[in-house]
């Protein structure tokens, strides 16, 4: 048309929207090349915290970008503000960010992102860039009620907990001194004290017992029943993680035992159990310190209901891996006979049991009878305001 015509002025529209084009696409894909994501928040949590998310979008060209859209992809049980997509612009070296807050409202382990970002030029010639973060995660930790008094059995003499039996005394807690009898040991003798009062002083110590405490969770789907089985075991995860609270808070070894699946164990190397369609379970043996509590809590953040092993065959692999003297805390919502055989022959190696029956549980009388015959300690929690009962 412009030779045709004769007018310079058809030449200067066809340059002008062919240099658009050149350098539209040379600049879009030069500024989109260099920008860079980063997200930060809080990735351990408690549940109702309230998660504030910051993601900083920088510019790490001269080359300004034109426009930006941005969608980030959330959990639904963590949503709190909708449509977290916004569009932005960014200059030379330019920094923005946006903003938006996540509601641990069930506990869990969540994938936060991918985020989604899109660009093109400025007149919109091109097909839009689209790229996108591999995203982050977060550990929602259960709930955890503050106890008291858990009265728990043990066979080892000497620990960090106090004890009405004096047979159980600690060397390291001098309670007091008092004048020597015939029959006492020579060890006992406080020679500094006897020295500076002219008779021999015998000390006197406090009694304790050591726990080794190891919470065994039973979270194989068939063994609750159907009609309660969410609540149910999202209960016995609460008391797992209230009874973990308190036994490192006593400065104990705590360990933990479950037969649900570990989400993230998958992913890691690590040991995958016969029968089991190549499923990792998790197994902490027990140890003291907030570490150990730390990696617990994690565990019964992430773990998931299963139909996996049945606790018997289960608690029958980590036979073995148990010392004497450990107190075996069985948090589960039925008991058979497989299961009771299972514990009678762990008493007789020298264990200690405690049953801990959650949820609504068919047959409770039945089972509330073995136990006694048996002599195993039984607690049963309905709801979490049963655990009251070792609040006070």
């Amino acid at each position: 048309m412009g030779v045709y015509l004769g007018e310079d002025f058809v030449f200067k529209v066809i340059y002008l929207l062919l240099g658009a084009y050149l350098v539209g696409a040379w600049w879009s894909k030069k500024s989109f090349a260099k920008i860079h994501f980063s997200r930060h928040y809080e990735n351990r949590v408690f549940l109702n915290e309230v998660i504030p998310v910051s993601i900083e979008i920088s510019n790490q060209s001269w080359l300004p970008l034109l426009w930006l859209r941005l969608q980030e992809s959330i959990p639904t049980d963590l949503s709190l503000d909708r449509n977290i997509q916004t569009v932005v612009s960014l200059g030379p070296y330019g920094k923005t960010h946006v903003r938006y807050r996540l509601m641990a409202h069930r506990r869990g382990y969540y994938c936060i992102g991918p985020l989604s970002a899109t660009s093109g030029d400025l007149l919109g010639l091109f097909k839009d860039q689209r790229r996108g973060d591999e995203g982050g995660y977060l550990t929602v930790y259960p709930q955890i009620v503050p106890l008291r008094q858990v009265k728990l059995p043990s066979h080892s003499p000497l620990g960090a907990l106090r004890h009405a039996q004096p047979i159980y005394e600690d060397p390291a807690r001098i309670r007091s001194k008092r004048d020597y009898l015939v029959g006492d040991s020579l060890q006992r003798v406080d020679w500094k004290a006897s020295a500076s009062v002219g008779r021999w002083q015998v000390k006197q110590f406090e009694p304790s017992i050591a726990l080794e405490t190891s919470i065994f969770l039973n979270l194989h789907t068939p063994e609750y029943p159907q009609r309660y089985r969410l609540d149910s075991t999202e209960l016995a995860i609460v008391v797992a993680a209230s009874l973990a609270n308190w036994i490192s808070a006593q400065k104990e070894s705590l360990g933990l035992i479950t037969n649900g699946v570990d989400p993230l164990s998958q992913k890691d190397p690590g040991e995958v159990l016969p029968g089991t369609g190549g499923k990792v379970f998790a197994a902490i043996p027990p140890a003291r310190g907030s570490g150990q509590l730390m990696q617990i809590l994690d565990v019964l953040a992430r773990v998931q209901v299963a139909e996996t092993l049945p606790a018997a065959e289960r608690l029958r692999q980590e036979y073995a891996k148990l010392s004497w003297g450990t107190t075996l805390i069985l948090i589960c919502g039925h008991m058979d006979e497989p299961l009771f055989d299972e514990l009678f022959h762990l008493r007789r190696a020298g264990m200690n049991v405690v049953l801990v029956l959650v949820g609504r549980i068919p047959g409770f009388a039945s089972i509330q009878a073995k136990a006694a015959y048996f002599r195993f300690p039984l607690y049963a929690i309905l709801t979490v305001k049963d655990l009251d009962m070792w609040r006070v």
